[in-house]
């Protein structure tokens, strides 16, 4: 809940201050966000989301396709500007004397963190602790008031602290949270001009924040930053999952219209049913495209972020710095998708994500100067010209397979397994040739080098006679391509040997598909067979009772047999009925459908042995009790009563 309570610090902050302040803030582009109704925490939702995001791509695997989180998401949903410079600058190895200049607060020497609790004294919410019995409301106007009394109300040099202060802790432990309690210095340099702080891309920021949240190990149970984006971004995406409700329509930002669902089972309970929601959602219920309804009224800062919006660029946040691959999702600005070569790799090099390390003193507008001028042309437009999406979907299965099925609760997808592992076949025969080129003319340049020494025409060796320089680093060079030729070789040998494996799982399961097809087909005729029994049964049950209506009293040997087959026909139709019944659990526990089928001749055989054995026993009992001579062969003896008459009724009322 620590991301819940900073939310409520950082509005109670906003509320204290005087009106002058407040405007400041909106002139700052961070107004809207204010505006939010505070939301639920859906770490369930965040987790599933998390379990799909593919690094690499900086995308979202779903079972339908790439979906990223686009600049135009973070405008509608937040209020946040995503246009103008980008958030870069300098990053510091020590902020101590920043920090004591620009916010009159103790930082220790070689140190980039702030103690939160002195932050929060700085803006008067030293009492940020609830209050037994006190109500959200109740708390944030307290936490609002005691603020109030320690906050400048005219503007001057003490209102610019107040503000930097507010910054620091809206930035560090709402906008950009990071795991920890001490708020981060890292945006402080682009806080010494107040005037400049509206000028710099901060939804953008934002956004490449949120990637390098996903990106975090799955064992974190949450992401950090701003949490509702995430939340209302799946809600309009993919409503079926049924987790947010929308109670506010109409407001802007979109995000202010929602509410978290309450959901009380346990977080693990929550996490596999959303993962098999996932897995199982339906296709055509995605919604590319959330906003093809919505307006720009009373969302002025639209006018100015449209021309980012569809494009492919880079998102700058100081030292972290990421790609927005929309030409991935292209379906979510109406186009078809293009097919797209796979893997989509970063083409910049950044450093750890860690920003609690020393390090030195870097520019990163010098570091990153080319993905800065890319920001500032706006990218690269996202344009199709395919008719469908058929090439795409290939290149996605071959890239993927049945990896975008995470549960272990589903099969592994065979089929989507093989493309994947003749991709990387593929790609690993061609990484083995150029290395076998590339080991060849080294060795040929080690051959010359080697001959030229030699020969004397060069000082290629010493006057000791030990190779030269040149030549052994050559011959290190060589020797580290043959031992990576040789690995490249033991993978391919690995993936053919996986190739292998599969396409022959691939043969049991159709040969699995097969036997179980011809054992639902015994069991369809089994099931045909019982209902004429039964229908056979019904038949002979009304010629019974009308015997017994229109016979004489005395007739009785008619009757008996009657019964008899009666009881006979009876007992066949339980029999088929339980051998159905039987085949149904037996395709259930077995893995082939053949051990069905021998099981179902077993129950077959043993059936008609018991029935053979039975009608035996029957007869001799009759001729044992002398009730009659014997009859031909259809059946006879001691018949059970029908189940609405007592023992022995049946053998004195034929007539009734």
């Amino acid at each position: 809940m620590r991301a819940r309570v900073s939310w409520t610090l950082v509005l109670a902050a906003f509320l204290a201050f005087p009106p002058f302040q407040r405007e400041r803030v909106e002139e700052m582009g961070f107004g809207q966000i204010f505006r939010i109704e505070r939301m639920r925490v859906d770490p369930a939702l965040t987790q599933a989301l998390q379990s799909r995001w593919d690094t690499e791509a900086s995308a979202f695997a779903f079972p339908w396709g790439h979906m990223i989180p686009s600049l135009e998401d973070v405008s509608r949903i937040t209020g946040l500007r995503v246009y103008g410079r980008t958030v870069s600058g300098y990053t510091y190895p020590c902020y101590h004397d920043l920090a004591e200049r620009l916010l009159d607060l103790p930082v220790e020497r070689r140190s980039s963190l702030v103690p939160r609790v002195a932050l929060q004294e700085s803006l008067g919410l030293y009492e940020a602790g609830k209050n037994a019995g006190e109500s959200e409301d109740e708390y944030l106007a307290r936490l609002a008031r005691v603020s109030r009394r320690e906050l400048a109300s005219e503007p001057g040099p003490q209102a610019d602290l107040d503000l930097r202060h507010f910054l620091v802790l809206f930035l560090g432990r709402l906008l950009f949270a990071t795991r920890g309690d001490a708020v981060h210095c890292r945006f402080l340099p682009l806080l010494e001009d107040l005037g400049e702080v509206g000028g710099y891309a901060w939804g953008a920021a934002f956004l490449a924040h949120q990637f390098d949240g996903l990106s975090v190990s799955e064992r974190q149970t949450s992401t950090s930053g701003f949490y509702p984006f995430l939340q209302v971004w799946a809600y309009l995406h993919l409503p079926v999952l049924g987790r947010g409700e929308l109670t506010r329509p109409g407001l802007v930002p979109i995000a202010r219209r929602w509410d978290s669902l309450r959901d009380t089972r346990h977080l693990v309970d929550q996490l596999e049913r959303l993962q098999e929601a996932i897995d199982s959602y339906p296709y055509l219920d995605v919604v590319w495209q959330p906003y093809l309804g919505e307006g720009d009224e009373g969302q002025p800062w639209l006018a100015q972020a449209r021309p980012y919006f569809g494009r492919s660029v880079w998102l700058h946040v100081l030292n972290l710095v990421l790609p927005l691959n929309l030409f991935l999702t292209q379906r979510s600005l109406g186009l078809r998708q293009s097919v797209v070569e796979f893997p989509v790799r970063d083409r910049y090099r950044r450093p750890g994500r860690s920003f609690r390390g020393l390090h030195d003193t870097t520019d990163w507008r010098e570091r990153a100067r080319e993905q800065i001028d890319n920001w500032e042309h706006k990218g690269k437009a996202a344009r199709s010209d395919a008719t469908t999406d058929d090439a795409y979907l290939q290149a996605y299965a071959l890239k993927y397979g049945g990896k975008v099925y995470k549960s272990t609760r589903h099969q592994v997808d065979v089929t989507g397994e093989i493309a994947s592992l003749r991709a990387l076949l593929q790609s690993a025969v061609q990484d083995r040739e150029a290395a076998q080129r590339q080991t060849a003319e080294l060795r040929s340049e080690l051959e010359r080098v080697r001959g030229t020494g030699a020969g004397g025409a060069s000082s290629s060796r010493s006057a000791g006679g030990e190779p030269s320089l040149l030549e052994a680093r050559l011959a290190g060079v060589v020797l580290r391509a043959e031992e990576a030729q040789r690995h490249l070789e033991e993978r391919e040998r690995d993936l053919e040997l996986a190739h292998e494996h599969a396409m022959e799982l691939q043969s049991e399961r159709d040969r699995f598909r097969g036997d179980a097809q011809t054992t639902r087909s015994e069991r369809d005729q089994l099931r045909i067979r019982a209902e004429a029994v039964e229908a056979q049964v019904a038949e002979m049950a009304r010629e019974l009772a009308t015997l017994r209506v229109q016979r004489p009293s005395g007739d009785q040997e008619e009757v008996t047999r009657l019964r008899a087959e009666l009881l006979a026909q009876q007992t066949l139709a339980r029999g088929l009925q339980q051998i159905v019944t039987d085949i149904g659990r037996s395709r259930s526990r077995s893995r082939s459908g053949a051990s069905v089928s021998r099981a179902t001749g077993a129950s077959v055989g043993q059936y008609l042995a018991g029935s053979s054995s039975r009608r035996r026993n029957e007869e001799e009992e009759r001729r044992r009790q002398g009730e009659g001579s014997a009859h031909d062969g259809r059946g006879g003896g001691e018949m059970l009563p029908p189940p609405d008459r007592r023992e022995g009724s049946g053998e004195s009322g034929g007539g009734q």
